[in-house]
């Protein structure tokens, strides 16, 4: 192949590597779990007293008995020592989308000099890392540098191993000294616990007793794309943000619709199995993968499990997949839209409620018309969406995230909630005011009598809404790929605990004032459809017509981009509803805002330093270099009787006074600082930066279509995505 000296080396690299041979399969009793201390470990571990409290703790919230926390680290430390791990560390996850740990070894050395291991209930317990190294979105000063971790006894501890050993990880919280949430964990556990009371009250008012706590649960549909490094360490872009900045896309992308589901290529398939082994060690329940849309792209997806532990499976994952990739020789990137041109990357998050008395309370099982528990959870749901939606898409505002929403491959940035047909046609008859029945399913027959008939789901599927109901579940498709989930189960579990509550107060009043439940059942419900309709929408949620319905007529907000949606966190109406119910203080809520806000300024100009780097450093020498060839050449053939047409070597140059004009506009507005409010930065980023940076690779992406390809510096789209 041609190629400039870096690229060929990298194919030559890729062409002659050693495949990786696949482990021997080990039997999955054998791998679940096994580096997990969970409840049945504790229960051979730990005095059968203490094991129930713990147990207690852990499936019924009861307060944590800190009086027993020496004899689980006792056990917890033994076991761990019998695993190889000589360090433990307290896991939070800060506000940075990333997960932080620091080791501290059992080791402790004796009075006369010999050791022991050592790991105290205190220990377990209560961590005190530097807070100040943190974002804190102004909490504390840099001075003021005492944080805390508290152990979250309803998450297991696990063994995290590694080529160099195994570290004892114990999921934890992570606050301030003045008490403040500094990481995503405190928030998710608070917004459950504001779910569970306000469901408890609804619940006791449908005539239930025995009541169980309710808990979210999160089934997180994990997508990534696989590059070989040998590409991924010349490509700076790719290697500093994540995403390319420059590339023109290949002959052949996705429009064949040959990749999704299609055969997993052999060196990914020993990937993802040396993947879901880690996984299953680790008790994180893997159940699917396969070819994503685009080239190169896949997908992950765990079975659902409770909201918190979800969360911390999630990040896990995430970090198996980067780190088994780099044993593979590849890179595994967890961008929303590392490549243009072809679809990107998303996290769908499928979340639903439930308790083990009365089950999962979003199915609506055979007759939804009659099951006016699920109606009021379902109606719940509808009611906070259409009251929250622009904080739903400030969960998921980031840099990254602004190319993929709205782009006809992902829902748009407009909130909105699909049914389907049943449901929509029994939403409707509540709106009338009488329920009479449910749409049926129907039978799916083939026509072939050796193919069995099935019942069919009693709704399509709407790939283009952000908030969709799944059958038994809302999945809100909006998630970026590389984000936390934590974000959206804190606003999505805050916006129900709301809205049951104002479910049971409107209940209570209806009750009081001598109205049948029934009939108060169905009145609520006709207020929910009736004020809050507007936001449930089944058609096409990419169309411009929707678009313009949507803010025109039904008032919904159409937050394009994070610089759009981030200030909707400094809204009166949501840091009430924040405060109300204890998930975040107006400190804490304020906090976030200025956290997000500066990481979003931080990776638009990180990108645009990138861009002005390799336009000065790369793409420029090749294109003069280019020039100067072939105006060598033409002059030669012209001395010698052959006369050529020039056209190319005017646009060529052309395109090379254009790039550097645009790129010395770019490098200009980094250099602007003096804005009077941070909302001014942000839409300065997301408005100007970023349509210089898109100028920028408007002239780039045509030169790499133009120039000799031996002269061209960094991999392209068909070398990183079809050459595996």
């Amino acid at each position: 192949m041609t190629g400039n000296l870096v690229r060929v080396q990298a194919v030559q690299n890729i062409t002659n590597r050693k495949p990786m041979p696949p482990k021997a399969p080990e039997p999955l009793s054998s791998l679940w779990s096994s580096d997990v201390f969970t409840l049945s470990k504790m229960k051979e571990s730990l005095p059968k007293e203490v094991f129930k409290s713990v147990k207690k703790t852990i499936e019924a919230g009861a307060e944590l008995d800190v009086s027993i926390a020496d004899v689980v680290a006792l056990a917890m430390k033994d076991w761990a020592l019998s695993k190889g791990a000589l360090y433990y560390a307290h896991v939070f996850y800060p506000l940075t989308n990333a997960t932080a740990e620091k080791h501290d070894g059992f080791i402790s050395v004796q009075s006369d000099g010999s050791t022991i291991s050592e790991f105290s209930g205190k220990v377990l317990v209560q961590g005190e890392p530097d807070g100040s190294s943190f974002p804190n979105g102004g909490i504390r000063s840099t001075f003021e540098a005492r944080g805390y971790t508290a152990w979250d006894v309803t998450s297991p501890a696990y063994i995290m191993t590694t080529d160099n050993g195994a570290t004892l990880c114990i999921p934890t919280v992570f606050i301030s000294w003045t008490g403040e949430a500094l990481d995503k964990k405190t928030p998710l556990l608070r917004s459950n616990a504001a779910m569970n009371k306000a469901a408890k009250r609804v619940l006791s008012l449908l005539g239930h007793t025995d009541i169980a706590p309710v808990n979210s649960s999160c089934g997180a549909e994990q997508e990534y794309f696989l590059v070989d490094a040998n590409f991924v360490n010349n490509r700076p872009d790719l290697l500093l943000a994540g995403r390319t900045l420059f590339g023109t896309p290949a002959a052949k992308g996705q429009q064949f619709d040959d990749h999704y589901f299609g055969a997993i290529p052999e060196r990914v398939q020993v990937f993802m199995q040396d993947v879901e082994e880690q996984l299953y060690r680790l008790g994180i329940p893997a159940k699917t993968r396969h070819n994503e849309v685009a080239p190169g792209q896949f997908e992950i997806a765990p079975f659902f499990e409770s909201a918190n532990v979800a969360t911390d499976h999630q990040q896990l994952l995430m970090t198996v997949l980067k780190n088994t990739a780099k044993k593979h020789g590849l890179v595994c990137l967890l961008h929303e839209k590392p490549f243009k041109g072809i679809n990107g990357s998303g996290k769908h998050v499928n979340w639903s409620v439930g308790n083990a008395t009365q089950g999962n309370l979003l199915d609506p099982g055979h007759t939804p018309h009659s099951n006016t528990q699920f109606l009021l959870f379902c109606g719940a749901v509808i009611r906070g969406v259409h009251k929250y939606g622009p904080l739903l898409r400030a969960a998921v505002a980031t840099a990254s995230n602004d190319h993929r929403l709205g782009a006809n491959e992902a829902p748009p940035a407009i909130m909105s909630v699909y049914l389907g047909t049943q449901l929509d046609n029994v939403f409707e008859q509540i709106s009338n005011g009488k329920i009479t029945g449910s749409l049926n399913a129907g039978q799916m027959n083939l026509g072939i009598t050796t193919l069995p008939v099935f019942s069919k789901d009693a709704g399509d599927r709407n790939r283009t809404s952000p908030f969709a109901f799944t059958g038994n579940r809302f999945e809100f498709r909006a998630v970026g790929s590389g984000q936390s989930v934590a974000g959206p189960l804190v606003t999505m579990n805050t916006i129900l605990a709301d809205s049951l509550g104002w479910v049971a107060d409107t209940l209570e009043s209806k009750l009081a004032a001598g109205t049948e439940l029934d009939t108060a059942i169905l009145e609520t419900l006709k207020i929910i459809i009736d004020e809050h309709g507007a936001v449930v929408f089944g058609g096409n949620g990419y169309s411009a017509e929707w678009h313009k319905k949507a803010v025109e007529e039904r008032g919904l907000l159409n937050l394009k981009t994070a610089a759009d949606a981030l200030p909707i966190l400094k809204e009166p109406y949501i840091e009430a509803l924040f405060d109300k119910l204890g998930v975040l203080s107006p400190v804490e809520l304020a906090s976030r805002f200025e956290i997000y806000a500066e990481q979003y300024i931080l990776a638009i100009e990180v990108e645009a330093k990138l861009v002005v780097s390799m336009t000065k450093t790369g793409i420029y020498p090749a294109a003069v270099k280019y020039l100067s060839d072939l105006s060598t050449t033409l002059t030669s053939l012209k001395s010698n009787g052959v006369e050529l047409d020039n056209a190319s070597l005017v646009q060529i140059s052309s395109l090379v006074s254009s790039l550097t004009d645009s790129s010395a506009k770019l490098s200009a507005v980094l250099k602007q600082h003096d804005f009077a409010t941070i909302e001014e930065h942000l839409q300065f980023c997301a408005q100007t930066i970023r349509r210089l940076m898109d100028e920028v690779r408007v002239y780039a992406d045509a030169l790499e279509s133009e120039i000799s390809d031996e002269l061209w510096p960094f991999p392209t789209y068909q070398e990183m995505l079809f050459i595996k």
